[in-house]
């Protein structure tokens, strides 16, 4: 078992810039400067159940490879409190953890077999040589490199090294296994590929996880819930289709999607107790389920931010009531067409499935050219000036 709980868990890091002076707290780099220092990881709340699956998400900087070391203890934690197994470890050494670790660069040792990569942290607990024997096998087994085991690193592909660096890993049976962007390294067929492999061995091993990256599909096909971070701060914990489905603010609605949210200033009007966005002279009204949460946190009308994303967008004819924009860009994707054009000062992507239209209509989508172009209520996303999702 390996239940994990992160209770106000901040990282601070001296300001070597010099000591900040007395008064409010200031934004250098997007991290917070306090008197203390710069604020790295700020108020990281987060319960991991046992064999949960955590991936932590969000640009470089945010925070999160941080977050990661402070669980494995090669970082130190300036506030709150790590447990694991309800056990306070936040000055427990790193060995003594029962963590283990998989780095972006693989850190194999070169002059060293496979097998006696893998091995190296099973002598030093002293194993005896037949379970270790076993232990490798079993996991070079799992990871499909079994003839690779008497190869020396240099000798590897990418992904194969991967796999070794991850066999090390799981060899010892952790309770909880952690993993450091490990596919930012290798190409994109590779990563394809190794994120399938990541998803068989989850189903095998006996741990917790929690995994590291900037790739918002690496988050969505491999997390259980998905903790999106921003400037050291968590914006969002969720499934993948809860942050996909219900952004908590316009950061998320933009980081998480491909191609990310397009966003518009539009007018949320209110009549006779029946909300409506307003954007250019189209008036279109929300659906029940957003009616419900928006009158349920007594939201006012006002002017917001509307985001909707490209694949909820929809051609028309220029006879009914529609927005217009310009074509600066097709992109012809098989399936579907990627149009990127200008709307009302907004570049607006739209992804259009080819097996819906007409010929009529794919000759006439070329760039320079007018294009139509609406969405229903209940595909818009409500959005507050200051960015906050209305109907949370």
């Amino acid at each position: 078992m390996a239940e994990i709980i992160l209770n106000h868990i901040k990282k601070v890091y001296p300001n070597i810039e010099g000591k900040k002076k007395k008064g409010e707290p200031e934004k250098k780099s997007n991290l917070l400067v306090t008197e203390e220092g710069v604020l790295a990881v700020q108020d990281f709340n987060l319960h991991i159940k046992d064999k949960e699956f955590i991936v932590l998400v969000g640009p470089s900087g945010c925070g999160k490879s941080t977050t990661l070391r402070m669980v494995a203890g090669l970082e130190g934690i300036s506030g709150g409190d790590l447990m694991i197994d309800g056990k306070k470890v936040n000055d427990v050494e790193p060995k003594d953890r029962d963590i283990a670790m998989v780095f972006q660069n693989y850190a194999l040792y070169p002059h060293m077999t496979v097998r006696g990569n893998m091995e190296y942290p099973l002598k030093l607990q002293k194993m005896a040589p037949e379970e270790m024997r076993q232990r490798v096998e079993e996991a070079a087994e799992i990871l499909g490199i079994t003839q690779y085991l008497e190869r020396k690193p240099k000798a590897l592909s990418g992904g194969q090294r991967q796999r070794v660096a991850i066999g090390r890993a799981i060899v010892r049976n952790p309770k909880v296994l952690l993993m450091d962007e490990p596919l930012s390294n290798l190409d994109a067929k590779l990563r394809n590929q190794m994120r399938a492999e990541i998803i068989k061995l989850r189903q095998k091993i006996d741990a917790t996880f929690i995994y590291v990256t900037h790739d918002q599909t690496e988050a969505m096909t491999l997390g259980d819930r998905i903790v999106i971070m921003k400037d050291g701060v968590v914006m969002q914990i969720g499934t993948p289709q809860e942050v996909f489905d219900h952004p908590a603010n316009t950061f998320v609605a933009g980081f998480i999607g491909m191609p990310q949210m397009n966003i518009f200033d539009a007018e949320l009007l209110e009549k006779n107790g029946t909300y409506s966005v307003k954007l250019a002279d189209l008036e279109i009204e929300l659906s029940p389920e957003k009616q419900q949460r928006l009158k349920a946190n007594e939201v006012k009308a006002q002017s917001i931010t509307l985001g909707i994303r490209p694949e909820h967008i929809t051609l028309a004819k220029k006879a009914e009531k529609s927005l217009k924009g310009t074509i600066e860009v097709s992109e012809m994707m098989g399936s579907a067409i990627h149009l990127h054009a200008t709307a009302y000062g907004k570049d607006t992507i739209m992804i259009i499935q080819t097996m819906n239209l007409t010929e009529e209509e794919k000759n006439s989508i070329s760039i320079g050219k007018e294009i139509h172009f609406a969405f229903s209520g209940n595909m818009i996303h409500v959005f507050g000036k200051d960015g906050a999702n209305l109907e949370a």
